[in-house]
């Protein structure tokens, strides 16, 4: 008897203990499945987001780990990569090559190969799609092959026909009375404006206020630009001055007698367009500028390309270098000054030099910009120094945006508040003696 009872104690006691381990089993995989359902959740109503914004700084401390590991990849090899999105903050570089000749002996073609094959992969993952993911940007090239052609003098090259678009160049006796009304007919004569969604995309990313360091933006401003922009002869000859500067404050520059040739081309190639010839029959008929075409082409290159001081050294800055191409301040902490200019700002972010992050709310706050907006006031840093505000005009032409700038130099004053098409507008514009010092749009909503 005491042993039937010794044994059913121990059954018993198997059982409890049985019972126990699989109610600790069945309770952990319960919570995982809660947990697996509350992830899931968190991704679709978007409280992931939120805990992802609380843990911040720590995952900020870790990306710019990696963004300096990418770095140091990437200057280790001399591989020209295809400009692609930006999720993990990469450096991205830019193909300058010919449509006719591949001078990189087909790696474009290994490039394509190569972002083929990752988008296959990343499609394969047994039909999932990663929440929020953004595509990658297309593959751009930018023609170069032809530059050098512009550095042949001003009279030996070739030049577009004079181009005409049915608007009138001569200014009404209202537009000579209003300024603004004159700047709104530059807008309309601005026939080489580029189309948002058709023939580039941006996004914009999320907002932030001046003084908010946090990087606000998941990829690049530009998504994608149609490369037969770069086919435009007044945008193929603008963007070939673009490296003709160094760009730190200070440091004295020298231009070679082939660059004097490219801006006196370039200044040729713009004075076809309706835009300046608009802004000569301005400047002339109030008497600013006498009515001979070719003085006036002259005064342009002069007022642009001339060489004057800043930051204490002399002739180390010009209007152009610092509207388009902009300059790094190196006095104190350094900042960038200038750079106003869109396409500079998709070539330099192209190549990986700038890392654009986020738009700045507008003041007003009655509109945020989005892939249509053509005026936008952003932050970035360009070879990781920041600026911290910067407004741009985006897909106008180089010819408007001389025009534009010009015409504010010398008919305006410091502030001009001026209409756009839909965009109010105030053209900010310094003087340093004779010369612009600066000269840019702020958005006035």
């Amino acid at each position: 008897m005491d042993g039937l009872i010794k044994g059913l104690l121990d059954v018993a006691l198997d059982a409890i203990g049985n019972g126990e381990g699989d109610g600790d089993r069945r309770s952990g995989s319960q919570n995982q499945d809660e947990r697996s359902r509350s992830t899931w959740a968190q991704v679709v109503t978007g409280e992931e987001d939120k805990g992802e914004e609380e843990n911040g700084d720590r995952r900020q401390g870790h990306h710019r780990n990696q963004w300096n590991r990418e770095e140091e990849k990437c200057g280790q090899t001399e591989e020209w990569e295809i400009a692609g999105s930006r999720p993990s903050r990469r450096p991205q570089k830019a193909v300058h090559e010919g449509y006719d000749n591949d001078e990189y002996g087909g790696q474009h073609d290994n490039n394509q190969n190569y972002w083929k094959q990752k988008e296959e992969k990343e499609e394969s993952n047994d039909g999932w799609e990663t929440v929020g993911k953004k595509p990658p940007r297309r593959p751009q090239k930018v023609k170069t092959d032809h530059w050098n052609k512009y550095k042949q003098p001003a009279s030996e090259q070739e030049y577009s026909d004079e181009i005409e678009n049915g608007y009138s160049i001569e200014p009404s006796e209202e537009e000579l009375a209003d300024l603004s009304l004159a700047c709104n007919k530059l807008w309309e004569l601005d026939i080489n404006r580029l189309v948002p969604g058709k023939d580039y995309q941006i996004d914009c990313g999320e907002g932030k206020k001046v003084y908010q360091k946090e990087d606000m933006a998941e990829g690049s401003l530009f998504y994608w630009l149609n490369e037969d922009v770069f086919r435009r002869p007044t945008f193929s000859r603008f963007c070939s001055l673009l490296d003709n500067y160094n760009p730190h404050e200070g440091y004295k520059e020298t231009i070679t007698s082939e660059e004097k040739q490219e801006e006196a081309a370039f200044i040729e190639e713009i004075s076809r367009t309706t835009p300046i010839k608009y802004l000569f029959k301005y400047l002339s008929t109030k008497g600013i500028v006498s009515g001979n075409y070719q003085d006036f082409k002259r005064m342009m290159t002069n007022l642009w390309f001339d060489l004057y001081g800043r930051g204490g050294t002399s002739s180390c800055s010009s209007a152009f270098e610092h509207v388009f191409v902009g300059e790094i301040k190196n006095r104190g902490e350094q900042e960038v000054s200038g750079f106003h200019n869109w396409l500079q700002f998709y070539l330099e972010e192209a190549k990986g030099r700038v890392d654009y992050q986020g738009y700045i709310f507008p003041r007003r706050r009655r509109e945020t910009p989005d892939s249509e907006t053509q005026l936008l006031t952003i932050q970035f840093e360009w070879n990781g120094v920041l600026k911290s505000v910067s407004s741009t005009l985006v897909g106008v032409s180089p010819e408007f945006e001389i025009a534009l700038y010009t015409l504010c130099y010398y008919v305006g004053g410091e502030d001009n508040q001026v209409q756009l098409g839909p965009y109010p507008v105030n053209i900010k514009c310094y003087r340093f003696g004779n010369k612009i010092g600066s000269v840019f749009p702020i958005a006035e909503c």
